[in-house]
């Protein structure tokens, strides 16, 4: 793209729910077009808008009591919401509106294809993806459900929406298994029936629960994912529920909190109890926490290990060293201080274990960009954290996929939004 030539700027009205993915996001396919359209670019971790298709899902609950109940509820008060345990009046998100999140209601032509397809198809072309994995927001809470039956219901009905109506119609489109870790016979019989259908890349638990990974009753469904060769990710979330933040009275507090809290809790029990020393080939994927936790949990772990190491006697190294063995990913990122961003990357071996993650549509995404544009970052280590990474851990083929950047802005919509 010639970077003397003139925009062709436009009047798109007030950007809402409704307005084109293409429209909003218009800026990172020109970043895209001038600064790495020739890069392979992994989006691991992305979030579809459930208020679309959750009557979808619902239908394919194979209990068939709660499927009436789930029904009932669609036609009903329960709407979007139907069986889950989400507290709409705390979804604050958005403040007001006036930030976007979630919820995408753009009109798609009507031609057969699925929505979500549809408006998956767009952002991944207007951000520059060769892949984009999918995940649904709605369901991020159901690790704390009073009922496991439900998760394990919802679970089962999910997992076959995403594998028979999504995945086979778009390849650049991978899913991780959602697995209802509370129960963990249930996940083992996920894994056995669905492991090694395509476009499964790996598995997924959502990390907002109380459960402790390293109980003896999830060895058995380890051992079967590490059998598989796949990477197990957990998920992070937030839970204003949750005493611990009982205390805070903005969601912003509880947000930048809570989404690390989840994680770092399942990493140390993780560590602590030598799950690395017992699967050694089982790759682990933290996703949604950011990276600011990690040389905190790093430094304290190392300490009290190294002052208690009866307590830990499963473990041949330092915590940290198995830390800068396992993935994470990059959303939310923190850039407001870069030599502390530096040190974070350098701590945990950024450069082969961080993969890209946009969180789109949620209210703070994040695009290819902010990969891109960090200064310290080699070319290489860009490359490598924007989709080589990716590559290598889900064994994704790096040939081309997605269209040339300059083609996507210009097939955007010739009218306004």
């Amino acid at each position: 793209m010639n970077e003397n030539s003139i925009p062709n700027f436009r009047e798109i009205g007030e950007i809402t729910g409704s307005t084109d993915s293409r429209d909003v996001l218009a800026h990172a396919t020109r970043q895209a077009a001038k600064n790495f359209d020739d890069y392979l670019i992994v989006d691991v971790d992305a979030h579809v808008s459930e208020d679309h298709f959750w009557s979808e899902i619902i239908d394919l609950i194979d209990n068939d009591v709660l499927r009436q109940i789930g029904q009932h509820q669609v036609k009903g008060f329960g709407g979007s919401n139907a069986l889950l345990n989400i507290s709409p009046g705390l979804s604050l998100q958005s403040v007001g509106g006036r930030i976007g999140h979630q919820g995408r209601r753009e009109p798609v032509q009507d031609d057969g294809v699925h929505r979500f397809i549809s408006t998956a198809r767009r952002s991944m072309d207007a951000m520059g993806l060769d892949y984009q994995v999918v995940f649904p927001s709605a369901m991020l809470l159901l690790g704390m459900h009073p009922q496991d039956e439900i998760e394990v219901a919802l679970a089962k009905a999910f997992n076959r929406w995403m594998i028979e109506r999504i995945l086979p119609i778009d390849t650049r489109m991978k899913g991780l298994l959602y697995l209802p870790f509370n129960t963990p016979e249930a996940c083992e019989e996920l894994v056995a029936q669905y492991g090694a259908t395509e476009g499964i890349i790996g598995f997924t638990v959502c990390s907002t629960r109380n459960k402790p990974v390293h109980h003896d009753c999830y060895m058995r469904l380890y051992s079967m994912i590490q059998e598989l060769g796949k990477p197990l990710a957990f998920h992070s979330g937030y839970h204003w529920g949750d005493p611990s933040f009982a205390q805070l009275n903005r969601f912003l507090s509880m947000h930048a909190l809570s989404f690390t809290h989840y994680n770092q809790i399942h990493v140390t029990n993780w560590i602590i109890n030598a799950m690395p020393e017992r699967f050694p080939k089982l790759n682990m994927l933290w996703v949604e926490s950011g990276l600011a936790w990690i040389p905190f949990l790093m430094q304290r772990l190392d300490h009290e290990v190294m002052m208690r190491p009866s307590e830990a006697p499963g473990l041949k190294r330092l915590p940290s060293d198995y830390m800068r063995e396992m993935y994470y990913t990059s959303q939310p990122l923190e850039r407001g201080n870069m030599k502390l961003l530096e040190a974070t990357m350098e701590a945990m071996n950024a450069e082969t274990q961080l993969l890209y993650s946009s969180d789109w549509p949620h209210w703070d995404w994040d695009s290819p960009a902010t990969i891109g544009s960090i200064p310290f970052l080699s070319e290489q280590a860009k490359r490598n954290i924007l989709g080589l990474n990716a590559a290598r851990l889900f064994n994704l083929d790096t040939t081309r996929r997605k269209p040339l950047a300059e083609d996507v802005l210009a097939n955007r919509p010739k009218t306004a939004s």
